[in-house]
């Protein structure tokens, strides 16, 4: 049966400096690693940055459509309007003739009425007066 040996100082100092040999090493293979994948990572990265622009561009290119297309609906609208009030003006317009001219008319047919009408009284009143001198004579 062998004695349990206690380890030295330097035992410990040298297990120590392994470890940390073998810490150093892992972390450095693992630098060596992700150094191998960083250009594939900066890669994507820079794939990711150019697909979140795109997208950027994208939602502003179809906000400048939508605002183009709100503005072009808007003066459609107004030259509408515009072109219903200019109808509209010249429908009051006509109107307003039409009725000028009819009232033109009417007036010149009371005036025929009236001369018509007075131009009877005068003959019924001349043929009155034709009559009393005939039934004098």
């Amino acid at each position: 049966m062998g004695l349990f040996k206690e380890k030295t100082f330097h035992d410990r100092v040298d297990a120590g400096a392994k470890a940390r040999a073998a810490q150093l090493e892992r972390a450095r293979e693992t630098a060596r690693k992700l150094q191998e994948t960083a250009a594939e990572r900066m890669a994507e990265r820079v794939k990711i940055a150019a697909e979140r622009e795109a997208r950027h561009a994208a939602k502003e290119a179809a906000k400048k459509a939508e605002a183009e297309r709100i503005e072009a609906e808007r003066r459609a609208e107004a030259e509408r309007l515009e072109a219903e009030r200019l109808a509209a003006e010249e429908a009051k317009r006509l109107a307003d003739e039409e009725y000028e001219a009819a009232k033109k008319w009417l007036a010149e047919e009371e005036k025929k009425k009236l001369a018509k009408l007075l131009a009877d009284q005068k003959a019924a009143r001349d043929a009155r007066y034709a009559a009393r001198k005939a039934r004098r004579r």
